[in-house]
């Protein structure tokens, strides 16, 4: 009964509100199973009713949703080369602040660790360690999810065992996954192709990441390393890859590639937008490239449409590979839809066969910080429901 409990409260919290016959489908319990446990959760007041469904001709069914305000929260961290991100969000995936984002290169892991503790302390003092249930973790990586080890670190690294440093460090459950894993992720539970059966989800970022839905679920493949898209001998150079490889797609197809490209040219004299902030600064970041590609910045542009053709190269691969339903283009990068999307079709175009790609519709994704909430949505799916009430579930709910 218990994990008919958590199935339940999984349910009704990443994808808000259902009914009982809604519930029996999803987690394949009968109507009865279902309404008995529905009215415990009533009576303990963990679930309030939400209203009636809309009409299939017959009665409309009652709706329920977790009970949000007794219920605790989940910080939500997301990683990347540069930045890291903290969310804090209820059970149902509403965000209870604003997010808080810090610049923490990974170059100098003492410090971005050091930094990343701080942080999480500062959270789990404002919200208490009883209203902050459980950790979400993402950064790239080889990250084994099951341990929680990042093996792209030495075991010397403190970002190597993080799952085990972090809960020590912080008395509270951390899951760690891969960015581009929970990416994936936030399209599945909030996508516009959420309930497709075959999804690909491409992360452009300062690398390329690749996250895998087959038949409805995450697929990470046998040691949980799958989606390696970056990492495929693609490109049209033999530059080294920071795997220590040749020629991998990442060199011609992420936005670390267009920066660096971009600055070479301005170097040079070339005219763009992006000269004054690059002259005062002496850098310039991923947001204001990509603000000026969608400005039309001609420099800006002209390299967005390069890692773009790249990009849609890698995908023609996947689309034979693969042969999915949709793929959707996320991540930082995915602000470049103007840019993007016709320049993957040309390359699709070029290096697929038609046959095989008329079936697979590229999307380019609208979700704001998918990392962040693809982060919470692992998190929650890995909560023990029983542990996160003041009493527990076992004692709310008699007989069980």
């Amino acid at each position: 009964m218990a994990k008919s409990i958590s199935q339940i409260m999984r349910c009704l919290s990443i994808n808000r509100g259902h009914s009982i016959a809604e519930l029996s489908l999803l987690i394949n319990k009968s109507i009865p199973n279902i309404t008995g446990i529905i009215n415990r959760l009533l009576d303990a007041n963990l679930v309030v009713e939400q209203g009636l469904a809309p009409s299939t001709g017959g009665r409309r069914a009652q709706r329920f949703a977790l009970n949000v305000a007794q219920l605790p929260y989940v910080l939500s961290i997301a990683i990347d080369q540069y930045y890291t991100s903290f969310g804090v969000y209820d059970i149902s995936g509403n965000p209870i602040c604003a997010i808080k984002n810090i610049y923490n290169p990974l170059k100098n892991t003492k410090e971005a660790f050091n930094k990343l503790i701080e942080c999480c302390r500062t959270f789990v003092a404002q919200y208490g360690r009883q209203q902050i249930c459980m950790i979400g973790l993402s950064m790239p990586g080889f990250i084994d999810s099951r341990t929680g080890v990042n093996n792209s670190y030495p075991q010397s690294d403190s970002f190597h065992n993080l799952r085990e440093g972090l809960q020590r460090l912080l008395d509270v459950p951390v899951v760690v996954e891969n960015d581009s894993v929970a990416i994936a992720m936030a399209e599945k539970s909030f996508g516009a192709q959420k309930y497709a059966k075959d999804l690909l989800v491409v992360n452009l970022n300062w690398g390329v990441g690749l996250g895998i839905i087959i038949d409805g679920k995450l697929f990470k493949g046998h040691s949980g390393h799958a989606g390696e898209f970056s990492h495929i001998p693609l490109a049209d150079t033999e530059l080294l890859c920071s795997c220590g490889k040749r020629g991998c797609l990442e060199v011609s197809a992420s936005l670390i590639t267009a920066l660096t490209a971009v600055v070479k040219r301005i170097d040079k004299g070339e005219p763009s937008l992006l000269a004054v902030t690059y002259q005062q600064n002496g850098s310039i970041t991923g947001d204001e490239f990509i603000e000026a590609v969608n400005l039309g910045d001609q420099l800006a542009v002209e390299e967005a449409q390069k890692i773009a053709g790249m990009l849609g190269k890698g995908i023609a691969t996947l689309i034979h590979i693969i042969n999915p339903q949709y793929i959707t283009i996320s991540g930082r990068g995915a602000k470049m839809n103007a840019i993007l999307l016709p320049e993957i079709q040309i390359a699709i175009q070029k290096y697929a066969i038609p046959h095989i790609a008329r079936f697979t519709q590229i999307i380019i994704s609208d979700i704001e910080n998918p990392q962040l909430i693809g982060t919470y949505a692992l998190a929650v799916y890995e909560l023990d429901f029983s542990t996160i009430t003041a009493y527990s579930l076992a004692s709310t709910l008699p007989n069980q």
